[in-house]
Protein backbone atom coordinates (compact mmCIF):
# COMPACT_ATOMS: atom_id res chain seq x y z
CA UNK A 1 0.00 0.00 0.00
CA UNK A 2 1.08 3.38 -0.74
CA UNK A 3 2.03 5.81 2.00
CA UNK A 4 0.44 8.56 0.60
CA UNK A 5 -3.20 5.89 0.57
CA UNK A 6 -2.83 5.05 4.11
CA UNK A 7 -6.15 5.22 5.90
CA UNK A 8 -6.43 6.36 9.67
CA UNK A 9 -6.79 3.08 12.03
CA UNK A 10 -10.17 3.21 14.33
CA UNK A 11 -7.47 3.72 17.28
CA UNK A 12 -5.49 6.83 15.57
CA UNK A 13 -8.54 8.54 14.46
CA UNK A 14 -10.18 8.39 18.25
CA UNK A 15 -6.68 9.44 19.46
CA UNK A 16 -6.17 12.19 16.92
CA UNK A 17 -10.02 13.38 18.15
CA UNK A 18 -10.04 13.02 21.84
CA UNK A 19 -6.39 15.33 21.15
CA UNK A 20 -8.44 17.89 18.81
CA UNK A 21 -10.98 18.53 22.06
CA UNK A 22 -8.73 18.92 25.01
CA UNK A 23 -6.43 21.23 23.40
CA UNK A 24 -8.72 24.60 22.79
CA UNK A 25 -9.39 23.23 26.81
CA UNK A 26 -6.24 23.45 27.96
CA UNK A 27 -4.95 26.64 26.05
CA UNK A 28 -8.21 28.54 27.60
CA UNK A 29 -6.50 27.26 30.97
CA UNK A 30 -3.04 28.96 30.52
CA UNK A 31 -4.52 31.97 29.28
CA UNK A 32 -6.70 32.83 32.26
CA UNK A 33 -4.36 34.58 34.62
CA UNK A 34 -4.67 37.63 32.71
CA UNK A 35 -8.48 37.82 32.52
CA UNK A 36 -8.98 36.86 36.02
CA UNK A 37 -7.90 40.20 37.13
CA UNK A 38 -11.08 43.14 37.71
CA UNK A 39 -11.00 46.49 36.45
CA UNK A 40 -10.61 49.78 38.93
CA UNK A 41 -14.00 50.49 38.48
CA UNK A 42 -15.60 47.08 39.50
CA UNK A 43 -13.46 47.02 42.62
CA UNK A 44 -14.47 51.29 43.05
CA UNK A 45 -10.54 51.51 43.02
CA UNK A 46 -9.71 55.14 45.01
CA UNK A 47 -5.75 56.46 45.10
CA UNK A 48 -6.51 57.69 49.02
CA UNK A 49 -6.80 54.72 51.90
CA UNK A 50 -10.32 54.40 53.55
CA UNK A 51 -8.93 54.55 57.28
CA UNK A 52 -6.27 51.97 58.34
CA UNK A 53 -6.97 50.03 55.21
CA UNK A 54 -4.80 50.94 52.45
CA UNK A 55 -3.17 48.79 49.19
CA UNK A 56 0.55 48.47 50.91
CA UNK A 57 -1.14 46.48 53.77
CA UNK A 58 -3.13 44.33 51.71
CA UNK A 59 -2.06 40.63 50.83
CA UNK A 60 -2.74 41.34 47.04
CA UNK A 61 -0.32 44.03 46.88
CA UNK A 62 2.92 43.82 44.93
CA UNK A 63 5.23 46.80 45.95
CA UNK A 64 6.96 48.90 43.63
CA UNK A 65 11.00 49.42 43.40
CA UNK A 66 10.28 52.13 46.43
CA UNK A 67 8.05 52.15 49.12
CA UNK A 68 6.34 55.28 47.66
CA UNK A 69 6.76 54.03 43.89
CA UNK A 70 3.55 52.36 42.80
CA UNK A 71 3.23 48.77 42.59
CA UNK A 72 0.81 45.89 41.14
CA UNK A 73 -2.01 43.88 42.40
CA UNK A 74 -2.88 40.05 42.17
CA UNK A 75 -6.70 41.31 41.60
CA UNK A 76 -6.38 44.94 39.78
CA UNK A 77 -5.49 45.62 36.64
CA UNK A 78 -2.80 48.17 36.34
CA UNK A 79 -0.86 50.00 38.65
CA UNK A 80 -2.20 50.78 42.11
CA UNK A 81 -1.00 53.55 44.92
CA UNK A 82 0.44 51.78 47.96
CA UNK A 83 -1.84 54.57 49.31
CA UNK A 84 -5.06 53.59 47.20
CA UNK A 85 -7.74 51.10 48.14
CA UNK A 86 -10.03 48.97 47.00
CA UNK A 87 -13.10 46.55 47.77
CA UNK A 88 -10.96 43.65 46.88
CA UNK A 89 -8.95 44.64 50.01
CA UNK A 90 -7.68 41.88 52.18
CA UNK A 91 -5.71 42.77 54.92
CA UNK A 92 -1.88 40.53 55.96
CA UNK A 93 -1.82 38.31 58.84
Amino acid sequence: MNYRHKKFSRRELIKFMAFGATTPFIWGLTNKTEAAKASKAQVKYQDEPKGNEKCSNCIHFIPGETQDANGECKVVQGSVSPQGWCTAFAPES
